[in-house]
C-alpha cells in the first residue's frame, strides 16, 4: 500500500494506492495517522480510494480508525472515488453513515 498526501485549501488529501489487506494496513495506518497529526488545522480531510485495486474488511477497520482520530479532532472525513468492489463493500457495512463520499 502506498500513501500519498497533498494539502490544498485547508483540505488534506490522502491518496491510497495498492491493495488494503491485513499485510498493509499496518505501515498504511501509521502513515496516515502521521498525516493526520501533522495537519491538525485541516478543516476536512478525503482520502480517495481510486488506485486501491483490493479491500477486505480490513479495509473497512482502517477507515473507522482513521474516522475516531479524525472526529476526535473535529476534522470531518470523506471517502473518495472508490472503485466498484471496494464500494459495494463500503456500502454493505454501512460505513457511508460514518464517512460520507466526497464528490
Amino acid at each position: 500500500m502506498v500513501v500519498t498526501s497533498y494539502f490544498q485549501d485547508k483540505t488534506l488529501y490522502i491518496n491510497l494506492s495498492g491493495e488494503m489487506d491485513e499485510c498493509s494496513a499496518q505501515s498504511a495506518r501509521a502513515k496516515c495517522d502521521k498525516l493526520i497529526d501533522e495537519y491538525v488545522n485541516a478543516k476536512k480531510i478525503i482520502i480517495n480510494l481510486s488506485a486501491v485495486a483490493f479491500m477486505d474488511s480490513t479495509g473497512i477497520g482502517f477507515l473507522i480508525g482513521r474516522y475516531k482520530k479524525s472526529a476526535a479532532l473535529s476534522i470531518p472525513l470523506y471517502v473518495q472515488k472508490p472503485n466498484f468492489a471496494a464500494d459495494k463493500i463500503l456500502n454493505l457495512s454501512g460505513i457511508y453513515s460514518l464517512i460520507p463520499k466526497a464528490e
